[in-house]
């Protein structure tokens, strides 16, 4: 396999946008990533499962203690309520990272490959439209790569 220079190539201006608002605000957002990558991967384990079950046990065992009153229900809502919230941004913020370094390491592959095209670079960037319209022309030349391979 034969590499070619990517650095040539000229991302998406979007591309660019992205790279240099990450560059400023890459400080800001470090001790963010750290603690979201940490509590991402305390609560991915068995341990916080069990710890959330028996909290849900411990709750359903004290209803009858407090009458199964509207604070004990509300206690409980409340609680998940706010962890839920909390989650979806720690869970995002992982996700995100992990798309785009999915997508560093995809674009790597792509200037290090000699056949494949330079403008697949940066695709995750562009517009729906251009990426449906490359899409159909990966479809279209991989049927036709296909095609050949069965007659011949």
């Amino acid at each position: 396999m034969t590499t070619k220079d990517c650095r040539a190539i000229d991302p998406p201006a979007e591309v660019n946008t992205r790279m240099e608002s990450l560059s400023r605000e890459g400080h800001s957002h470090l001790g963010f990533s750290r603690f979201s990558t940490h509590i991402a991967s305390l609560t991915g384990r068995p341990a916080a499962f069990a710890a959330a079950l028996g909290t849900i046990l411990v709750w359903a065992v004290s209803g009858p203690i407090f009458r199964f009153s509207d604070t004990w229900q509300l206690v409980i809502n409340t609680g998940t309520t706010i962890v839920t919230f909390l989650m979806v941004f720690i869970i995002q913020n992982a996700q995100n990272r992990d798309a785009m370094a999915i997508q560093v390491k995809l674009d790597e592959l792509i200037c290090a490959t000699k056949d494949a095209r330079d403008k697949l670079v940066g695709i995750e960037d562009m517009d729906d439209v251009a990426v449906e319209r490359l899409k159909a022309e990966i479809q279209e030349r991989s049927a036709q790569a296909q095609d050949a391979v069965n007659a011949g």
